[in-house]
């Protein structure tokens, strides 16, 4: 037996749309069960979004502080953001979330882990990255608004990240997964076994990204 997600979809008998939000909707779907009995069942559609764990040379993981107004906490957190774009390269967007929350760029990029943040209430794909060889980004600074203009930034090691998930004292989905995933990845034969930055993403399609003279660009 083979522990694998695998795709699947039930009947879905009527949907409805009750919520739309700037970013986010709301959706009723009444899907047929097993049974033959029929089910509603509310859920968060979610355009997905992109993390980067990005690690310097002295082995420290760039971190952000923002408020986060559903918990009532600021959570440290690694650099993410949504896929604004439908149909949108990952990489491209985690590129650019890098720059604007940190004004740092990378050279070497690899896909950390993908994850579902919450499926029995949302829809949101989220894809982890893996972003290394770390300097400062040129031009100017992205202008930040709202919350990102009280954002905190701090370079921590990663031992250090990996005792404060494991004591209960960091709670950012994409900060517990990458950190852990980083760790595990070390400790099963090292990050070059990582997939390449362009990996295929069945949950969230994409097309490659080009290089001068339409070559496809690959991972670093």
């Amino acid at each position: 037996m083979t522990i694998k997600d695998t795709p699947e979809e039930w009947e879905i008998r009527a949907t409805d749309t009750p919520f739309v939000g700037n970013k986010t909707s709301v959706r009723t779907d009444d899907v047929v069960m097993p049974n033959g009995s029929v089910v509603r069942r509310d859920y968060q559609v979610h355009p997905g979004s992109v993390a980067v764990l990005a690690l310097d040379d002295e082995d420290r993981v760039l971190l952000i502080k923002q408020y986060r107004h559903p918990v009532r906490e600021k959570l440290w957190e690694i650099p993410a953001g949504l896929l604004d774009i439908p149909g949108e390269n990952p990489l491209h967007a985690a590129q650019r979330e890098l720059y604007e929350e940190a004004h740092v760029k990378a050279e070497d990029w690899r896909v950390l882990t993908d994850v579902y943040t919450t499926p029995g209430g949302c829809d949101e794909a989220v894809r982890i990255f893996l972003a290394r060889n770390l300097s400062e980004a040129e031009g100017d600074r992205f202008e930040v608004e709202d919350e990102e203009a009280d954002l905190e930034h701090a370079r921590v090691p990663v031992d250090e990240l990996v005792r404060g998930v494991l004591a209960g004292e960091l709670h950012n989905n994409c900060l517990v997964v990458g950190v852990l995933s980083l760790a595990a990845a070390r400790a099963s034969g090292g990050l070059d076994g990582l997939r390449p930055a362009e990996a295929e993403w069945p949950a969230r399609p994409f097309a490659p990204l080009e290089a001068p003279g339409g070559c496809a660009v690959g991972a670093r």
